[in-house]
């Protein structure tokens, strides 16, 4: 920015402290905010479609052959973008954002903005089995971060504002402003006060209006309910929440076993091959685990479940229903595998979309079984469709409310509530049970990066152990006598505890005050004492790289100690204090309330 633009900058921000208020400029950001995410969003979709479009002239999408080269294409285009423009590895998106606000005051790169609308569309379109929900989150998010700062907006205000991009970018996605609020609140843990509300609300209304000026009236689920809920259909779906319930642990528990796969390959391009085969043969056997799946949740939506398996090497059985059922179970199981892949594999994408291609399949399957066991039950095959959708959100992202407000908005209204209730709290409760942690978020809990509704936990999480540790303690050595150690440091410092450094400033041990308080006025003991006849072992010790503020507060508790010192790669950098531990506590929380 020129210094003329600089000073007009200036003149505008004066201008801006002096008549508009910060409540009113804050719901402006958001509405502004709101469009841009939804743009995002646009753009991304309309980005990987054309890629889609350009693909399928000729002869590419009408045989399975070629299916096998293309995610390799795609990986490989990404590896170049990301060696040479990115120049780091990508992350995943919606965890990025939570660390972003729990470690960096929602502060995002402006690389973040547009990595993801040129990874995520060169993988999706090439094949990778991904979703486009979380790019777009990304990318809106980066955009609120970095005008927020521009703006000199303060950092509580920065995240809610970089919540409200997420917003912006769901309603924009799904045409649900309800379940972005929601997704919101459940995902980055925002206290639902009329203070994030309104911003919120006009975020996703602005991301919903942004949709449709470019969308027009296009649903994403060319879809209409037929039929509501029938009570007696009540026990299949407390057996379809069971279903997904387990189907989501297995999503979760074979992510996490397909990334440490991966990680034994220590080279990219082994990661890349490796991967872009491996997607290559899925996507030969089963045509639907191309790119998002939206296509292939519409096909069972209406009722074609030949058209959603596309052409497959099985095509001669299809006219057997147990086949059927059994290739769209397939798809279950398998798309976690082919998304799972396509990350560790170098691909960028999101989770959300995936999910609920493989709820989607799994919500049909049970139906299927159900009407064809010959006992003489019937249910439908749309409903369940909708609701295992709804069942393998819950369980995957732990987020309950948004799967039911988003599937009720993508029917057009509420007659599957109850049945999303029921199924949605099962899968939740049974997953949440067995599993603390979800995709997002199991690495951040390892470095006490998550973010929790807990008020206790969240503002641990949000506390920085930079700004706790002390370092003006007056260090000695273990060969220094007592008389030196008075003489040089002792009568220096204001503190009364001395850590013992030996000359690689490795921690030996401590010396309180009140260990040489009784003779150090002993002349005598001067020359014949030293250091290391006095030092002990600290009653803890807090290392640097790997203690979480909880972890660091409960050794506090547990020793009683009143200072511990912090390691930091097997050298001693410092103390924290209980007395700084607590009272940088109450004023993160106290900031953190408002």
């Amino acid at each position: 920015m020129t210094s003329k633009y600089k000073k007009l900058f200036t003149k505008f921000l004066k201008w801006r402290y002096r008549n508009i208020s910060n409540k009113t400029f804050v719901h402006i950001m958001s509405l502004v905010v709101g469009f841009l995410a939804g743009l995002v969003a646009v753009t991304l979709k309309n980005f990987t479609y054309f890629i889609e479009s350009l693909l399928k002239m000729g002869i590419i999408f009408s045989e399975n052959q070629l299916y096998f080269i293309l995610p390799i294409i795609g990986l490989a285009l990404v590896f170049v973008y990301v060696k040479f423009v990115h120049k780091e590895p990508l992350q995943h998106a919606v965890s990025s954002i939570i660390f972003s606000l729990s470690k960096k005051k929602g502060l995002l790169r402006v690389k973040d903005i547009y990595t993801p609308l040129i990874a995520a569309p060169l993988t999706v379109g090439f094949g990778g089995s991904v979703g486009l929900l979380g790019p777009a989150v990304k990318s809106g998010s980066a955009l609120s971060s970095n005008l927020s700062r521009l703006f000199h907006i303060d950092a509580k205000t920065r995240s809610l504002l970089v919540a409200c991009a997420s917003a912006g970018a769901i309603a924009s996605i799904f045409q649900s402003p309800i379940a972005a609020i929601i997704f919101a609140v459940e995902v980055f843990t925002l206290d639902l006060t009329m203070l994030s509300m309104l911003p919120l609300l006009l975020a996703s209304i602005s991301g919903v209006l942004t949709s449709y000026f470019f969308l027009g009236n296009e649903a994403l689920f060319s879809f209409s309910l037929s039929e509501g809920f029938q009570l007696k259909d009540t026990a299949f779906y407390i057996l379809l929440g069971v279903g997904t319930a387990f189907a989501s642990i297995y999503f979760t528990k074979m992510y996490f076993a397909i990334f440490s796969f991966f990680n034994r390959f220590k080279s990219p391009k082994y990661k890349l091959l490796v991967g872009g085969i491996a997607i290559g043969i899925m996507l030969y056997a089963i045509p639907p685990l191309y790119g998002e799946g939206f296509g292939f949740i519409n096909n069972l939506l209406d009722g074609d479940h030949l058209q959603a398996l596309g052409k497959t090497p099985f095509d001669a059985y299809t006219g057997n229903i147990w086949v059927v059922i059994a290739l769209l179970f397939g798809i279950t199981i398998f798309k976690a595998i082919a998304m799972t892949t396509t990350f560790a594999a170098g691909g960028a994408g999101g989770i959300f979309i995936p999910t609920m291609v493989m709820g989607s399949a799994l919500g049909n399957v049970v139906a299927k079984v159900i009407n064809n066991l010959g006992l003489g039950f019937a249910v439908s095959e749309s409903n369940f469709t909708l609701i295992g959708m709804a069942g393998l959100i819950a369980g995957v992202i732990h987020a309950p409310l948004t799967a039911i407000f988003l599937i009720a908005e993508i029917t057009g209204g509420y007659q599957l509530f109850v049945p999303l209730m029921i199924t949605a709290s099962i899968s939740y409760l049974m997953t949440k049970n067995a599993l603390d942690y979800t995709i997002y978020t199991k690495e951040l809990s390892k470095i006490g990066a998550l973010l929790t509704h807990d008020k206790d936990q969240m503002v641990l999480g949000l506390m920085e152990i930079d700004s706790v540790i002390e370092k003006n303690f007056s260090p000695v050595s273990p060969k220094m006598s007592l008389g030196q150690m008075l003489h040089d440091s002792v009568s220096k410092s204001k503190r009364n505890i001395f850590p013992v450094l030996d000359e690689k400033e490795k921690l030996m041990g401590i010396i309180l005050l009140d260990d040489i308080r009784d003779f150090m006025f002993n002349t005598d003991l001067y020359d014949s004492v030293f250091v290391e006849n006095l030092m002990h072992a600290p009653p803890e010790q807090i290392f640097y790289d790997s203690d979480s503020m909880k972890e660091i507060m409960q050794k506090f508790q547990d020793s009683g100690a009143w200072n511990l010192p912090v390691i930091k790669e097997g050298k001693y950098v410092g103390f924290i204090s209980k007395s700084k531990l607590l009272t940088a506590y109450r004023r993160k929380l106290i900031n953190y309330t408002g």
